[in-house]
């Protein structure tokens, strides 16, 4: 027979868990509320910062000379790759990391070496205990000062390029489509592609009627930097949607566990308690039986 008290003590327990994930459930709601905001608003800026970017070095001309654009041999790739500082987000961590060992296993079997730069605690962790070469990690994000922060890993990137520490740059974050559906996504940060040297039909829609003053190879030099910033704060800002949109997911499945684990227990405990008090009462049936006998 089930012990009526390890039920109940366990039915307790259940409810406590319960309550903190129905806790932690709404405060990830609260915080996807703010993050969506800003990464919806980020979007449209990063996208034309973009298109003019592109729209620049198109304008200028092949002649155009740029640390930022100079494609050359790669010999050294600088993966940046974005997790969670924190855990109980179901498998956002796990998908994140998993596409960075996907890429560090083509860039190694093609011969080039790679080097790390982490962008949160868990992935950290995890690369840190697997002794993969981690060049720079930056564990405090989501404190407020995210755009600061993309600054300090934008100025890193450039200068390791610019200064020929690594060939190129790819960056690994999870892309905010809504609270049940982020997906990992792997883009090439440096060099910038502008689009120069693709074909002549795609270039031509690059061509919007701007009239530039100064002109553009100047503009160029100011807007490059900042552009490699808006990425970054991008990827920042998609990256902690995506873990608040995963948190609040599964926090939300863990509630619903926890509730049907109750009504589970709930029925054994009554089972288990009706036992008792047939037995009980046979027991005193059957005393009263011997002795009228």
């Amino acid at each position: 027979m089930p012990n009526l008290k390890a039920i109940r003590k366990r039915i307790a327990s259940t409810k406590s868990t319960q309550q903190i994930t129905r806790a932690m459930r709404m405060v990830a709601a609260a915080k996807l509320r703010r993050a969506q905001e800003r990464i919806v608003a980020a979007r449209p800026y990063a996208e034309k910062m973009e298109e003019m970017t592109k729209n620049l070095a198109v304008r200028a001309g092949e002649d155009i000379k740029h640390p930022l654009l100079e494609s050359r041999d790669v010999k050294r790739v600088q993966l940046l790759i974005f997790t969670s500082s924190r855990g109980l987000c179901g498998a956002f961590n796990s998908n994140l990391i998993k596409t960075g060992e996907k890429l560090i296993k083509e860039i190694t079997d093609s011969g080039q070496e790679i080097s790390l730069t982490t962008v949160g605690r868990k992935g950290f962790d995890y690369f840190n205990k697997r002794k993969y070469g981690i060049r720079e990690k930056y564990l405090n994000l989501g404190a407020g000062d995210d755009f600061n922060t993309a600054q300090i890993i934008a100025r890193d990137m450039i200068s390791g390029y610019t200064e020929k520490e690594f060939d190129r740059v790819v960056v690994v974050f999870s892309e905010f489509y809504s609270a049940m559906k982020q997906i990992p996504l792997t883009k090439e940060l440096l060099p910038v592609s502008t689009g120069v040297g693709e074909d002549s039909e795609s270039a031509g829609e690059l061509l919007s009627e701007y009239i530039f003053e100064p002109p553009a190879h100047t503009l160029l030099e100011k807007l490059l930097p900042q552009f490699v910033e808006v990425q970054i704060y991008r990827a920042v800002l998609d990256n902690l949607a995506s873990e608040f949109g995963a948190r609040m997911t599964a926090m939300e499945n863990a509630t619903s566990n926890a509730e049907e684990m109750i009504r589970g227990l709930t029925l054994t405990f009554n089972k288990a308690r009706q036992e008792a008090i047939t037995r009980e009462l046979m027991d005193i049936v059957g005393g009263a039986e011997a002795q009228m006998k």
